[in-house]
């Protein structure tokens, strides 16, 4: 299997540039392009600006009942609402613009192959996260990414290509945790979702885009929303597992977190995302801080 890894600033053109010499060095031509950023700032590549985003409601301050995972405590958690700044600033951070330049980047270089598809990685959410996600300046982000979509798919449809925003469930991940209320509520509608056998994991929703979506086996288009999109958290979005999550939201405390939610699983994810808690690993022996591998470093 073929794999190369670019360490370095992935807003930069010199990463464009980069992936595009390797590309024509190694592979000629490529036939999908996945984008998925998710960053707190973005260094204009032209100015070298720094535009930083925000994790905000907009209109009023946000208040909600959280878990402190650091003392694994629910506490009440309130977020200021951003700035007209703010949000422009978001979008320019995680909107859909990066990926159009992306696009065009490998477009002009011609190493985009007919019939190629790309799929932007996206998050919506429910109502209990609507406030401070789509609701909130990040959602607005979110929007100007299904803006881009359209324009790359009329753009990608002259050579029988396709864009789609691809909408994911909720996932155990840094860019996840750092969102007010999501590690309580993944907690909560990871354990609905073990019980009644629909719970997948960052691969096993990954597997089921490319094998049910994209490409599926008799060839025929994917299944999109009314907006082009492909909708993978369409399980977890079930009206049973939502009013679940409702219902029990109001419930939780400090003392029945752990018996009403899965927190001890979703604790045991977050540290292994850092290579913590894995089975077989001698966390006490010495080690090297600095291991070389083969990762190209972007200049």
């Amino acid at each position: 299997m073929y794999a190369k890894s670019l360490n370095g600033d992935a807003f930069s053109n010199e990463a464009k540039q980069k992936a595009i010499e390797l590309i024509k060095q190694d592979l000629g031509q490529i036939d999908l392009v996945v984008y998925s950023l998710a960053s707190p700032v973005r260094k204009m590549p032209d100015t070298g600006e720094l535009v930083r985003s925000a994790l905000k409601p907009i209109g009023e301050t946000y208040t909600s009942t959280a878990v402190d995972t650091n003392k694994d405590v629910i506490i009440e958690a309130s977020v200021e609402p951003a700035t007209e700044q703010e949000i422009a600033d978001t979008v320019t951070v995680m909107g859909g613009q990066d990926w159009e330049l992306w696009i065009q980047a490998l477009e002009e270089a011609g190493v985009l192959a007919e019939g190629c598809k790309t799929v932007a990685y996206s998050y919506i959410g429910t109502e209990l996260t609507w406030p401070i996600y789509w609701d909130g300046a990040l959602g607005r982000a979110k929007m100007d990414l299904d803006r881009a979509a359209t324009a790359l798919n009329e753009k990608l449809a002259a050579k029988g290509g396709t864009a789609n925003v691809a909408v994911l469930k909720s996932v155990v991940t840094q860019a996840s945790s750092a969102i007010p209320v999501m590690p309580l509520y993944i907690a909560m509608v990871f354990k609905k979702m073990r019980e009644q056998g629909v719970h997948e994991g960052c691969m096993e929703q990954i597997y089921r885009m490319f094998s049910q979506r994209l490409y599926k086996e008799d060839g025929s288009a994917p299944e999109v929303d009314d907006h082009n999109r492909l909708r993978l958290d369409d399980w977890e979005l079930r009206d049973d597992i939502q009013q679940h999550c409702r219902d029990l939201w109001p419930q939780i405390t400090t003392e029945n977190l752990r018996e009403l939610t899965d927190y001890d699983m979703y604790k045991e994810e977050f540290i292994k995302l850092f290579g913590f808690g894995i089975e077989g690993i001698d966390y006490d022996a010495d080690v090297n801080p600095e291991v070389e591998f083969d990762v190209i470093d972007i200049e």
